[in-house]
């Protein structure tokens, strides 16, 4: 993933770690059994400069895992408070220890029992006792998963079991999610209410196929990838002084709205996450329906969001796509394979948001498309159904464009799947609408940027 905060300043304090390991000021200590597979092998070393609420500096520091810390040669303990503070691991390896004890030995045991069926050939035993293994070392990671808990960015406290009802659809993380320094540095920061100016990570140890001690490298995918998007309250795709480009989840406004229950949105975590790089007032520079997901654009600088809003007006140099699953069978209703229509609409003053078709006092709003494939589509109340997936090229704005496109009898008169304005939306459902491309100049230098997300449908 991409790091969601700038890293100059917390590379050089991770670059002074590694020294005084180099020089013996500090060691790793082994705090856990030593695994012979683990021996040997290096560590992320990571670091956070942040402020206090009276703008006092405070420096974050950590490693990765549970099975080592750092700590003086003497074995004497780095402080855990002040100025310079050392991060301790969110679970400790006796909570670990105790969650994973209950079938420890049995695990052990019926290893033994594998090797033995295996050397014999007896492989149907190999997987019956494989089998049996695995539902033991699935119920004790469960165990340990449900030690892990974070704190997000707005304060409020999210278990890891919800995350991953969130982001991997109820699927167990990788082993050791949770333990990477970039939880830990948040962990701290948001608990103790420190504003984040930089982080960063540096690898440390023995060459790897990967990973070069003494380099910098971003959160991990694997494992970061689940946890920080929640934490940071947005999942930062790329970020520099004057832009950042984000990927927005269904279900969230892309500004504030009038009343007081609309007022959480990508803007309002934006400045939450980025108090003191954030220079506008609004600093969304386009608009995603809040059930439309997807990458979207936000600048941190009145000159960039000056020059991109330009853009967006010329619409020239501006190139977006949309994956959509429209609810039904489109080639079947003679729906071309690619092609381009125009409609006109307008708000329905008596039922707002809603569009309606007014070719007289509508806006104008072109829209090219092209048929990807029919598919099965599985309904979250289990039915099936058949659904197409096209690629939508919008080549206007308008509030509702593709949506209204979709649905309305004077475009395809077929809903977007999950879409509670011009179609149905079932318990548990989305619209299954995500912003997939986006390509635009960089305001600062005018080369050609360009993201892609995967539609997650």
């Amino acid at each position: 993933m991409f790091p969601p905060f700038p890293e100059d300043g917390a590379y050089e304090v991770c670059r002074k770690i590694a020294e005084d390991l180099d020089s013996g000021r500090l060691i790793l200590r082994q705090v856990t059994k030593l695994s012979l597979e683990r021996a040997g092998q290096g560590i992320m070393l990571g670091a956070a400069i942040c402020k206090d609420s009276s703008g006092q500096k405070v420096i974050l520091k950590t490693v990765s895992g549970i099975a080592r810390k750092l700590t003086f040669p003497d074995f004497s303990p780095l402080p855990t408070s002040g100025s310079e503070i050392y991060v301790l691991p969110l679970i400790s390896p006796a909570q670990i220890e105790s969650a994973l004890a209950k079938n420890d030995d049995a695990v052990h045991a019926l290893t033994a029992k594998i090797g033995e069926a295996e050397n014999s050939f007896d492989m149907e035993k190999v997987k019956s006792l494989k089998k049996e293994r695995t539902l033991l070392t699935n119920e004790s990671l469960k165990k340990v998963h449900d030690l892990y808990s974070f704190t997000k960015i707005d304060k409020s406290k999210i278990s890891l079991n919800e995350i991953c009802r969130m982001r991997l659809g109820g699927k167990n993380p990788p082993t050791g999610t949770g333990d990477c320094c970039a939880p830990k540095l948040l962990e701290y920061a948001f608990t103790h209410d420190l504003t984040i100016l930089s982080m960063c990570e540096i690898f440390y140890g023995r060459k790897t196929a990967n990973k070069i001690s003494g380099q910098k490298y971003p959160p991990c995918d694997e494992r970061c990838g689940i946890i920080l998007p929640v934490m940071l309250g947005l999942e930062v795709i790329y970020r520099d002084s004057s832009i950042c480009v984000i990927n927005k989840e269904s279900g969230l406004l892309s500004i504030p709205g009038r009343t007081a229950d609309k007022q959480d949105c990508v803007t309002s975590r934006f400045k939450r996450l980025y108090p003191d790089f954030v220079g506008v007032d609004l600093p969304a520079v386009h608009r995603l329906d809040m059930e439309t997901s997807g990458l979207m654009l936000l600048a941190f600088t009145k000159d960039a969001q000056k020059n991109l809003n330009r853009q967006f007006e010329l619409g020239e140099s501006i190139h977006k796509e949309y994956t959509a699953l429209i609810d039904g069978i489109l080639p079947a209703r003679k729906i071309p394979i690619e092609g381009e229509m125009t409609l006109f609409h307008r708000v329905d003053l008596d039922n707002r948001p809603h569009q309606i078709y007014d070719e007289i006092h509508g806006k104008k709003a072109v829209t090219k498309w092209k048929i990807q494939d029919v598919e099965t589509y599985i309904s979250p109340d289990g039915s099936r159904r058949k659904v197409t997936r096209v690629t939508f090229f919008p080549q206007t704005g308008r509030t509702h464009q593709l949506r209204f496109a979709a649905a309305d009898s004077h475009g395809w008169a077929c809903p977007i799947v999950g879409d509670t304005l011009y179609g149905r939306c079932e318990k548990g459902e989305r619209l299954k609408l995500h912003a997939s491309r986006l390509e635009f100049n960089h305001p600062d230098d005018g080369r050609r940027m360009i993201f892609e997300s995967k539609a997650p449908f």
